[in-house]
């Protein structure tokens, strides 16, 4: 009674300013659509009103936020702006590269995930790495680390992707070529692909999903959109009380997170069953090693799991999206890329270390990267409170996010063709060995792979993947994009709107 008696004072305080929120939302005008130059940007700061902020703002430009905020910024002298949220809470955004270095690296200890960010993605994610701080998160990244840099697990993806790329992805892209039909959505295609890859590298286990669509792909996909909402509503109550009353997206949240754990399950049982047949340790899987190390408690192990799937399947398919999107409007790149990829021949001939050899390539996906990061904001918590280099106050409690897309398309960052597609920002050119050599970027002021103690373990996996697939599908098809301006959105993972759907033309 008492449980029952709380959850109706708690619909009883939000709904008015529910409606409150509404109709100060309907009292604006339509927002206005992105800028295409940061210079230009005429983001309006949001009004703050008394108890509610500027929820209204949120609300009004929810269907476009990661643009809203990116115009924000690059209208702020500092790049960095202070959003208000509900209830006093404050929400402090920054495209400043030594704000971010602050962050990630100065004051490490002081930003963590946090309760809100944890609350939000409990659900789903759990123990795993992406929702853990301190000596939990220190664990699964030691043993992750140590198997990202041993050579066998490279030789390993390198068999992989190879066996995934001639027995299913070019086969597949081959009939439509022949076939002359279109793949209504190739970024879906590449994410069915490199999960069937993630599985097979990291567990030994491949849950064959790239020819068909599974009941667990969808409720993975689902599962990531909406503790993504959770964690970006603007009144958190609203969800949390759905979870109770188990409404809308929370009902479709309890069905879906079973359906991933199910198959997360099945797959460290089935290693579990096939390390103890085997008297030796000859696996060189991720998980037959965490398994052997001692680590076998199921809902742990389940968690990281998980992790690894989310990690593996969207950032190196969601990159490759718009990599063939970019090639296919600037055919003078493409021509660049496919001339390295035939002359080194590498899809099947070269070893991992050769494949560093592709600078132009790697060039191309840093590029890619910049306007299209897979990641386009990422979020911390702080513990005490800090003022930032920037002079900004930051509160316990406060969220502070690096804006990943809006540095990449910052003027201040890149310069006044920041909305160029130009690998060529990336190389310089050794006129006495006659080759480009590649010069990389401060990681604090491109975070793509994040940067500091929490740098990304799988960015040299994730290159090495890339460039695989890019020289096995270039050397054999052109890929011709049927969308003109696709719009880029995203949750924790981007995304291209609508799919991507292309033709297939084959070279030969």
């Amino acid at each position: 009674m008492e449980f029952e008696i709380l959850v109706w004072l708690l619909l009883l305080f939000a709904t008015p300013l529910w409606f409150l929120a509404t109709i100060l939302f309907k009292s604006k005008p339509p927002p206005s659509p992105p800028s295409s130059n940061p210079a230009a940007a005429t983001a309006a700061i949001p009004k703050v009103y008394p108890i509610i902020g500027s929820v209204p703002s949120i609300i009004a430009n929810k269907h476009r936020r990661i643009h809203w905020m990116s115009d924000i910024l690059h209208a702020s002298p500092s790049s960095t702006f202070v959003l208000h949220r509900g209830f006093g809470s404050r929400h402090v955004f920054t495209a400043n590269p030594t704000v971010v270095h602050h962050i990630l690296k100065t004051n490490f200890p002081l930003y963590q995930k946090g309760p809100t960010y944890k609350s939000a993605l409990n659900d789903f994610l759990g123990q795993g790495i992406f929702n853990t701080d301190g000596a939990e998160w220190k664990l699964q990244r030691q043993i992750s680390s140590h198997e990202f840099s041993t050579h066998s697990l490279r030789k390993f993806i390198e068999t992989v992707v190879d066996v995934e790329l001639s027995d299913g992805l070019l086969p597949l892209l081959n009939d439509a070529s022949q076939n002359k039909t279109i793949i209504p959505d190739f970024q879906n295609i590449l994410q069915r692909f490199t999960l069937d890859n993630i599985c097979k590298i990291s567990f030994g286990f491949d849950p064959e999903c790239l020819l068909r669509e599974t009941p667990f792909t969808t409720a993975l996909t689902d599962a990531q959109i909406i503790c993504s909402k959770r964690l970006h509503a603007a009144f958190p109550l609203i969800w949390k009380i759905k979870k109770v009353l188990n409404l809308g997206s929370e009902k479709r949240l309890k069905e879906a997170v079973p359906e991933v754990k199910d198959l997360a399950r099945r797959i460290m049982r089935e290693k579990k069953k096939e390390l103890g047949e085997k008297e030796t340790l000859d696996s060189v899987d991720l998980l037959s090693r965490f398994l052997s190390s001692g680590h076998s408690d199921e809902d742990f192990v389940i968690d990281i799991i998980i992790s690894f799937i989310i990690a593996g399947r969207d950032t190196t398919s969601l990159v490759l999206t718009w990599f063939f999107w970019l090639l296919s409007k600037h055919p003078h790149v493409e021509e660049k890329v496919l001339k390295e990829v035939t002359q080194k021949d590498t899809v099947y001939t070269h070893a991992c270390e050769e494949m560093k050899d592709m600078v132009y390539t790697h060039a191309a996906l840093c590029e890619t990267m910049r306007l299209y990061p897979p990641v386009p904001m990422n979020s911390k918590e702080a513990m005490r409170d800090d003022v930032l280099p920037n002079g900004s106050l930051v509160k316990k409690g406060w969220r502070v996010t690096y804006h990943i897309y809006a540095m990449g398309r910052s003027e201040k960052i890149w310069g006044s063709n920041w909305a160029e597609f130009r690998p060529e920002r990336w190389l310089t050119w050794e006129e006495v060995e006659g080759r480009w050599r590649f010069e990389a970027v401060d990681a604090f002021t491109y975070p793509v792979f994040q940067a500091g103690p929490r740098v990304c373990l799988g960015k040299e996996m994730a290159f090495l993947q890339m460039k695989r697939m890019v020289a096995g599908i270039l050397r054999r098809f052109k890929v011709i994009s049927e969308v003109a301006e696709p719009k880029y959105d995203g949750y924790f993972t981007s995304f291209m709107v609508g799919g991507f759907p292309v033709r297939i033309q084959n070279r030969n």
